[in-house]
């Protein structure tokens, strides 16, 4: 029998500032970084307003973790270290693995109407990894399959695989899952989920019911910025769900459709040393990192 995966805490994502002035809401990257293992940030970077991204987050590091941005609208010009360039635009992903080092810069330039939307997620690397060759995967919009059920869901495939139909992004060593879901007015969208592996969804568009848990009271709430009675059991714009353990997700809208991201991969377990853009197991790993930084050798492989 199918165990559908309960709601363990819901988030707020917060206004905040990152790069050279960009103004984001971030869902995660606030409290303990395992509560979410193995991805440790994610912010929303929808604006109708170009002031507020345009300085967009000049030449900065990663090592240890992959980046993975996806635009619904406006284009982000990226570039790095190595001479490598490009534009990500709307429906694209970029998903970054920074591994050993990289030195890169993200410039977000908006659409005709100065839309800017998207989101940028940070999946850890385990430590026997962290140290690999860096290496991008440009996904444009059209390599991206969406799949249409009998009720009428839609659903991009980024990364993993729905009724058979699987993601363009491939080899990722925390088996995520990537999905962008478009649930219709009154339909159940249900998504098989592993045991054991972290699982969220990231509301951005109309009003959903999730595992139908009609009691606001039944929400675990943890820490600041977690669920309160006042969301009440259906969710909207810029909430974040987290799921407890089970076979299956279960998520309906009601009058109208529900669009949300729906995120899942492998915890990794493993002690996390993190400061700014760079992430590794301990304190003397992270020293490393930024002596290396300073000394101009923080760059270990040509490989993108």
């Amino acid at each position: 029998m199918t165990e559908y995966r309960r709601i363990r805490m819901v988030v707020k994502s917060r206004p905040t500032m990152e790069g050279a002035g960009v103004h984001l809401h971030r869902a995660i990257g606030f409290g303990e970084p395992q509560t979410f293992d193995p991805f440790l940030l994610l912010d929303d970077f929808r604006s109708d307003s170009p002031g507020e991204y345009l300085r967009g987050f000049p030449w900065h590091p990663h090592r240890g973790i992959e980046t993975i941005t996806y635009v619904l609208a406006g284009d982000v010009e990226h570039g790095d270290s190595m001479g490598n360039g490009g534009v990500i635009s709307a429906g694209d992903v970029q998903w970054m693995t920074a591994g050993s080092g990289i030195i890169h810069q993200e410039m977000p330039k908006g659409d005709l109407q100065g839309r800017m939307y998207g989101f940028q997620l940070w999946a850890n690397l385990p430590a026997a990894d962290k140290m690999m060759s860096p290496r991008y995967q440009g996904i444009v919009s059209a390599d991206i399959p969406e799949v249409s059920d009998a009720a009428g869901n839609r659903i991009k495939v980024i990364c993993g695989q729905v009724n058979g139909i699987r993601g363009p992004v491939r080899d990722i060593v925390t088996d995520p899952e990537y999905l962008d879901v478009t649930v219709a007015p009154g339909a159940t969208f249900t998504h098989p989920t592993p045991r054991g592996h972290t699982a969220f969804a990231y509301v951005f568009d109309g009003k959903g019911e999730f595992c139908q848990q009609r009691d606001p009271y039944a929400y675990e709430a943890v820490g600041e910025n977690y669920m309160d009675v006042e969301c009440g059991p259906l969710l909207g714009n810029r909430h974040l769900v987290l799921f407890g353990d089970g076979d299956a997700i279960a998520v309906r809208a009601e009058e109208e459709a529900v669009r949300f991201l729906l995120i899942s991969g492998k915890p990794l377990r493993e002690p996390i040393a993190w400061r700014g853009p760079i992430v590794m197991n301990t304190q003397q790993e992270l020293r490393t990192a930024f002596e290396e930084l300073q000394r101009g050798t923080f760059i270990k492989s040509q490989g993108l």
